[in-house]
C-alpha cells in the first residue's frame, strides 16, 4: 500500500472519513502528550525508587497499582462507550441524542467511584495492612480519577483531541512529577516523609484535571440540540431505550476494562502479597517501560477510536483495514525501537533506578518480548469493539487475566519477579493473538500491511541487529553504547526517509506543520 493509497479517501458508500490525515493530527498531538507523560512517569519512578527504600517503595507501587486497579472497575467500560455512541450517533445524524447518552455514562460512574472508594478506605487496614495507609490517602481520590477518564472519553467522542493531550498527558503528569519531586527535594534534608504523603503528591493532580474536563464536556454538551424530558423518555436507539442500547453495549466492556486494567496493575499486587514489597518494588521498576510503550498505544487508539467507529457504522471495511495497518504502522515505529533497546540494555537500563534492581535484568527481557507481540499486533482490543464485538473482547481479556493468574501463582513463589514477567508475557500473548484470529477470520481486517512490514523489519535492522553486533565488536563502556545508538538512529532515519511514502509518514509531516486554512478546526 503507498503513501498515496494511505491517504486516498474511501470509496465506499459512506461519509465517514478513512480519515488517516485527520488520525495524524490527532494522533501526532496525542503522541507529543504521551511522550511528556512518559517522560514523566519515569521521572516519578526514578524519585520513588531513589528517595524511598525498596520496601517502602514497594508499598506505593503496590498502592498506586490497586487505586488503578478499583478505578478502573469504576469506570464501567465507559472510557470505550463515550468515545464509540457521540462518534456513532453523530455519523448517524442523531447528534440530539449524544446528551442522554452522556448521561446514561457519567452518572452510574460517579455513583459506583464514590462506593468503591468508601469500601477500600473501609477495608484496606484488614485485607492489605502492608499498603493500607497509602492507599486509604489514595481511596478519597477514587470516583475523581475514574470520572477524569470518562469525562476524556466523552472530548474524544466529539472528535477532540486537545483536551486528552492537555489535561491527561502534560498537565497531570507534570503537576504529579512536581509534587513527587518536591517530596524528594525534602527528604534530601533530612525531613521523614511517610509513604502517604507521596501518594497524595501523586493523586491530587486529579482534581483539577476532572474540574476542567467536566466543564468542557458541560460545554459541548450545551451546542448540541437538548431533547426535554417527554423527547429522552421516547427517544430510541435501535429499538431500545438511549440507557438501554447504552449499556447493552457498554456492559461486556465493563467486565474486560475491569480485567485489562488487571492485566496491566494486578501482577504488582501478586508479586507484593507473594514475594514481598522490595521484590513488586523491582517489578514495577522493571516493567516502567511498559507503560511507555502503553502510552503510545492509547495515543494512537485514542485519536483512530471515533474515526473507526465512523467508518464501520457505515460498513466501509476498506477503510477501517487502512486506518488500523495505517496506525499499527506507526506503533511499530515508534515501540519497537525502544523494546528491543531495552532487550539490549536491560542492565543499564534498571541501573538508573539502583543498584538493587539491576538484578531483574532477566524480567526485563521476558517483558520486552511480549511488548514486541503485542504492539506488532496493533490495538486489536479496540479494533474488535468499535466493530461491536465487546462480548469477543470480554472473553478475551478474561481468558488471558487467567493464564496470567495461574502462573503467577504458580511461578511468583518459585521464580519471584521473573515468574511474574512470563505471567504477564503469557498473558500478553493471548490477549493479542486470539483477537487478531477473530479479526482476520470473521471481519476479514489484519494490521500487516506493506508499511506495517516495513517498519518491523527497519527497526529490528537498526535498534536490534546493529546494537547487538556493536555490542560483539565496540567495547562495553558508555562511549562503545553510545557508538552503536548512534549508528542504530541513523540507520532508523535513513530508513524513514527511504520509505517514507510507504510508512505514511507524509500525512504525520502534514499534520505537523501549521494550517493556512482559515477557521479550519483540527480534529
Amino acid at each position: 500500500m503507498t503513501g498515496q493509497q494511505l491517504l486516498a479517501p474511501s470509496t465506499a458508500p459512506a461519509e465517514a472519513p478513512s480519515g488517516v490525515s485527520g488520525v495524524a493530527r490527532g494522533g501526532l498531538a496525542n503522541l507529543a502528550g504521551a511522550a511528556l507523560a512518559g517522560v514523566a512517569g519515569v521521572g516519578v519512578t526514578w524519585l520513588v525508587a531513589r528517595g524511598l527504600g525498596p520496601d517502602a517503595a514497594g508499598s506505593f507501587f503496590a498502592a498506586t497499582s490497586a487505586f488503578v486497579l478499583v478505578g478502573g472497575v469504576a469506570r464501567l467500560g465507559t472510557s470505550t462507550a463515550l468515545v464509540y455512541w457521540p462518534a456513532r450517533l453523530r455519523a448517524q445524524g442523531r447528534p440530539e441524542l449524544i446528551g442522554p447518552c452522556l448521561r446514561a455514562g457519567l452518572v452510574p460512574v460517579a455513583v459506583l467511584g464514590t462506593l468503591l472508594g468508601a469500601g477500600v478506605w473501609l477495608t484496606a487496614g484488614w485485607l492489605i495492612p502492608d499498603y493500607a495507609a497509602p492507599l486509604r490517602a489514595l481511596a478519597v481520590f477514587m470516583p475523581l480519577a475514574a470520572l477524569t477518564d470518562s469525562l476524556l472519553a466523552a472530548t474524544r467522542g466529539y472528535r477532540e483531541m486537545r483536551p486528552t493531550v492537555l489535561l491527561d498527558k502534560v498537565l497531570r503528569p507534570a503537576m504529579q512529577l512536581c509534587g513527587i519531586g518536591a517530596l524528594a527535594a525534602l527528604a534530601l534534608t533530612g525531613s521523614v516523609l511517610h509513604t502517604p504523603a507521596w501518594a497524595l503528591a501523586w493523586v491530587m493532580p486529579y482534581l483539577p484535571v476532572v474540574a476542567l474536563a467536566a466543564y468542557l464536556v458541560w460545554r459541548r454538551w450545551q451546542r448540541e440540540p437538548l431533547l426535554d424530558a417527554r423527547e429522552r423518555r421516547a427517544a430510541r436507539i435501535e429499538g431500545r431505550t438511549v440507557a438501554s442500547a447504552f449499556w447493552r453495549y457498554t456492559a461486556p466492556r465493563a467486565l474486560a476494562n475491569s480485567a485489562q486494567t488487571a492485566l496491566q496493575r494486578v501482577d504488582v499486587l501478586m508479586v507484593a502479597g507473594l514475594a514481598g514489597l522490595a521484590p513488586a518494588a523491582a517489578y514495577a521498576v522493571a516493567g516502567r517501560f511498559i507503560v511507555l510503550g502503553q502510552l503510545a498505544n492509547g495515543s494512537i487508539a485514542q485519536a483512530v477510536q471515533p474515526r473507526l467507529a465512523e467508518t464501520l457504522a457505515v460498513g466501509d471495511r476498506d477503510g477501517a483495514l487502512r486506518l488500523y495497518q495505517t496506525a499499527t504502522a506507526w506503533l511499530v515505529l515508534i515501540c519497537w525501537p525502544l523494546h528491543l533497546l531495552v532487550w539490549d540494555y536491560a542492565d543499564l537500563y534498571l541501573g538508573v533506578f539502583g543498584g538493587s534492581y539491576v538484578s531483574a535484568a532477566p524480567a526485563v527481557r521476558v517483558l520486552a518480548v511480549a511488548m514486541l507481540i503485542g504492539t506488532g499486533c496493533g490495538m486489536v482490543d479496540m479494533v474488535l469493539s468499535m466493530a461491536g464485538r465487546t462480548t469477543w473482547n470480554l472473553a478475551n481479556v478474561l481468558l488471558a487475566l487467567a493464564v496470567m493468574i495461574a502462573i503467577d501463582l504458580y511461578a511468583v513463589p518459585r521464580l519471584g519477579v521473573l515468574g511474574a514477567a512470563y505471567g504477564l508475557a503469557a498473558a500478553v500473548a493471548v490477549n493479542n493473538l486470539v483477537p487478531l484470529a477473530q479479526l482476520a477470520g470473521v471481519l476479514r481486517l489484519h494490521p500487516f500491511g506493506a508499511a506495517t512490514r516495513t517498519a518491523m523489519g527497519l527497526a529490528v535492522a537498526s535498534f536490534g541487529l546493529l546494537p547487538w553486533l556493536a555490542r560483539m565488536v565496540l567495547p562495553a563502556t558508555p562511549l562503545g553504547t553510545g557508538a552503536a545508538l548512534a549508528l542504530a538512529t541513523g540507520v532508523y532515519v535513513g530508513g524513514l526517509r527511504r520509505f517514507r511514502d510507504r510508512l505514511g509518514l507524509a500525512a504525520l509531516l502534514q499534520a505537523a506543520r501549521p494550517s493556512t486554512a482559515p477557521g479550519k478546526r483540527r480534529g
